[in-house]
């Protein structure tokens, strides 16, 4: 994104709760209490929103063009709409269309919609299995199940090492959606049971185990965004979108492997978004950091890239705790992916979170010391990263 012709806040954020099943609701529905919330936050009516962008991965939920049925859900009828999907990384797309869409002085008000409602017909695996091309890759495609990260972690750290600084981070996060209402997966852990939960989990791919990977989710998350003017007008606390960044590397990059370890679409993104904004020290700059990890391992390995960190630096953050909700860099006080995972919205809410944060409303899982700086990451489909900087003042550009 870069330089912007004009500056662009989020105004508005609606959330559902995020459960395994919504029987009570159909999917316009589902959408209609996220839109109906975002519009009350922003205290808006539809007349106020210009367009409306639409995702989800309608590949899992076997519904073609969806937003067309879901105009009765969205209020989108007689407005311009976008209809995007990106794999798992469509929430953040949406996020990132959202700010174009304003920036570019196209529109003033853009509503942002993303959502996943997969109990009616859906299935993520058939859809992510059925994705990859049949000779070349086919047989290695299994979407987030995988224990590569794990076993490249144990030979860097060694086993005991790794799989504890693994579960002291999934146990992190689950403290963290204990005290988040809207998270689907919230056990109760504590970090006395990581003994056992490394033992008893059930094994799902090599180092991978049940409790280190994130869940399919039915919920929906509403954003609304607007020009600098009028967001100051709707808003007396506007989170300011600073920059945003997307890097894609093929699939088939796996077959680097072989000869060394190529550098990853989040460790391009962060160097690129970071050095043209002049954030030198990430860990010192940022106050809360929203990120995508669908799994334990590729999230505790994930920190290292997107921080910039060399060497241990990520594993020691965890095991000292400096990424709990009251350390030095608040790792995801909503609960993370792995707590909550509405597939087409999972991206969307990393955002959403870290702007509630910078606004002091996330509720119980709100961070106590001040946030005026936050990051967000969205990851999916081929090695596809989005990563969003957020701010709650103007100040920043006064540096730039």
């Amino acid at each position: 994104m870069g330089k912007k012709n004009r500056n662009v806040a989020i105004v508005g954020i609606g959330q559902t709760e995020y459960s395994s099943h919504k029987e009570y609701q159909n999917q316009p529905e589902m959408i209609n209490e996220a839109v109906r919330a975002a519009l009350k936050d922003a205290n808006l009516t539809l007349d106020d929103i210009d367009c409306v962008v639409h995702g989800n991965m309608e590949l899992f939920e076997c519904v073609h063009q969806p937003d067309l049925w879901h105009v009765l859900g969205t209020g989108a009828f007689g407005k311009p709409q976008f209809r995007i999907t990106t794999g798992g990384t469509t929430g953040a797309t949406i996020v990132c269309a959202a700010d174009n869409l304003v920036a570019s002085g196209m529109y003033d008000v853009v509503m942002a919609i993303g959502f996943e409602k997969l109990q009616e017909a859906g299935s993520t695996t058939a859809g992510i299995t059925n994705m990859a091309d049949a000779l070349w890759y086919r047989h290695l495609q299994t979407g987030a199940l995988t224990s590569a990260e794990a076993n490249l972690t144990i030979d860097e750290f060694g086993a005991e090492r790794a799989r504890r600084a693994a579960i002291k981070h999934r146990i992190m996060m689950d403290k963290n959606a204990t005290i988040n209402p809207r998270a689907h997966r919230r056990f109760g852990l504590e970090y006395e049971q990581a003994e056992d939960l490394m033992k008893t989990s059930p094994p799902l791919v090599g180092e991978l185990r049940l409790i280190h990977m994130c869940s399919q989710s039915d919920g929906a998350c509403v954003m609304i965004f607007a020009a600098e003017e009028k967001a100051k007008a709707i808003s007396s606390k506007p989170v300011w979108v600073r920059d945003h960044i997307a890097v894609h590397k093929e699939e088939m990059v796996a077959n680097n492997y072989a000869y060394e370890r190529p550098e990853t679409s989040h460790h391009t993104a962060a160097r690129k978004l970071f050095a043209r904004n002049g954030i030198t020290d990430p860990v010192e700059y940022f106050d809360v950091f929203e990120m995508y990890d669908p799994s334990t391992w590729w999230g505790m390995d994930w920190i290292r890239e997107f921080l910039l960190l060399e060497g241990d630096a990520h594993i020691r953050m965890v095991e000292n705790g400096d990424l709990n909700i009251d350390g030095k860099l608040p790792l995801n006080p909503s609960g993370g992916v792995t707590s909550s995972n509405p597939i087409g919205a999972t991206a969307m809410a990393r955002v959403a979170e870290a702007a509630l944060q910078l606004r002091g409303d996330a509720g119980p899982h709100q961070i106590k010391k001040e946030v005026r700086h936050g990051l967000a990451s969205g990851f999916g489909g081929t090695m596809w990263t989005v990563l969003v900087m957020l701010e709650k003042d103007l100040d920043w550009q006064e540096v730039n």
